[in-house]
Parts: structure tokens; sequence; C-alpha cells
């Protein structure tokens, strides 16, 4: 990504979940937020934020709001980001876990919808569900941070997919947008559905796996994969 389009500003407001404003140069400009969580430690009036100008002149808004430098971490906020690193490593066989699968497909359909990989090739076929995470607290990067419906729907599909012997292998990855990070636990306090259903799916032969990575010329680089507690917050109650 060139670094020539990307420009600092700092935060204003957010009138809706995918429009915010930024004071750019002395001026206050509208952008476009490409992720729907509410992200509410980092929507902070006032925070050192990052937009990248776009060169398509039929939109709405010229900027993409896609960083924010929280307490001297940058934190990558393009929910659209961690779809392509993963494309990226599942091709170059970076993981252990997903190696041996000759075939990366993207967006395979499923079920009336889609999941975000389908691998093919010598060691089986896997359904792989990526999912953007960006929420920390005192190091434990936690998923999600608003409720979602959708996120419930497809880790259910992925265990549905496994009794149903479509695949030999699902998975579901969550890709930490921050370096900042040593756990990942899913989010009971903000979703229990949620947690209930990564469970379940895990229960019934699902993989969870969440990795640690950090913005380097815009793009994700990783850092390595996190432990996980999925019981974290329920253990809690």
């Amino acid at each position: 990504m060139s670094k020539k389009n990307i420009h600092r500003a700092s935060f204003v407001d957010r009138p809706n979940r995918f429009l915010g404003h930024v004071q750019l140069n002395n001026e206050i400009v509208e952008a476009h937020i490409p992720n729907p969580g509410r992200m509410l430690e980092l929507m902070v009036p006032g925070k050192e934020v990052y937009v990248r100008e776009s060169l398509k002149k039929e939109r709405r808004t010229r900027y993409d709001l896609i960083g924010v430098k929280h307490d001297g971490v940058m934190v990558s906020i393009d929910s659209y980001l961690p779809n392509r690193f993963m494309k990226r490593i599942l091709s170059d066989s970076i993981l252990d876990e997903f190696s041996g699968y000759e075939n990366v497909i993207s967006e395979p359909r499923i079920y009336e919808g889609r999941f975000d990989f389908l691998l093919e090739g010598s060691a089986g076929s896997v359904y792989i569900e990526v999912k953007s995470c960006t929420l920390v607290e005192d190091g434990r990067a936690i998923f999600p941070d608003s409720p979602t419906e959708r996120g419930t729907r497809h880790v259910l599909s992925l265990s549905k997919s496994l009794r149903e012997k479509i695949v030999d292998r699902a998975a579901v990855v969550f890709v930490i947008q921050r370096p900042d990070v040593h756990i990942f636990s899913p989010n009971d306090q903000t979703d229990p559905k949620f947690g209930s259903a990564l469970r379940k799916s895990n229960d019934q032969g699902v993989e969870v796996y969440a990795l640690r990575t950090e913005v380097v010329d815009w793009n994700l680089q990783l850092l390595g994969k996190l432990p996980i507690e999925l019981e974290h917050f329920s253990n809690e109650r």
C-alpha cells in the first residue's frame, strides 16, 4: 500500500458506525470507517488517527479512517485488512496448521452464505472464517466488541459443516490488529451468545486460533500465535 495517500489527522467524532469526522490540515473532513465495531476505547476525540485518501471520484467520502494511535501503539481498524493478510499467509503456507493445501479459495458459498476461505489439497479440505479483533483489555484480546449475530451464525455453521462431513476440518481465526496482547478470549460480557457458540463449536471440532500482528507499511505482519482461554468471562459469573 502506498504511503503517499496516508495522512495523519486528529479524531473529532463519529456520527454513525461507518462515518467519522477528523481534523486534517486544520480542516474538518468526513472519513469512512471500515469497521462496524464500537471501538469506544479508540474513537476518542483528540486521538491521533490515520486516514487513507481515495482516488475514486465517485465516492461520497474522500478518506478512509484506517488506523488509531492508542497508548503509543498503532491499531489497524480496517476490517478488510485481516482477510488480505490471511490470503497472503495461507497462499505462502506460513502457518504450519494450514500447510499442505495447494488451493486457497476465497469466499466459498455455503448454507445460503459464504465463509472466508476454503483450502483444498493433499491434506484434505478446510473451511476458515476470519474475524478482525481490535479490542484489548489488560493485554487480553477479546471479541466481539459489540453483539454479532453474524459471527455467531458463522461459528455454528462451521461446526455444521463438520457434522455433515462437507470438509475435513473447520477453523475460526481471530486476527488481532495490534501487538500489545498476550492472550485471547471471547467477550462474553458483551455477547454471551457468541461466546457460547464458539465454545460449543470448539467442542464439536472447530479449531480456534488467534494471531498477533502489527502494522508495517500499512499491511499486517504476523508476530505469532496467541494462547486462547475460551472460558475466561464465563468462569467469572
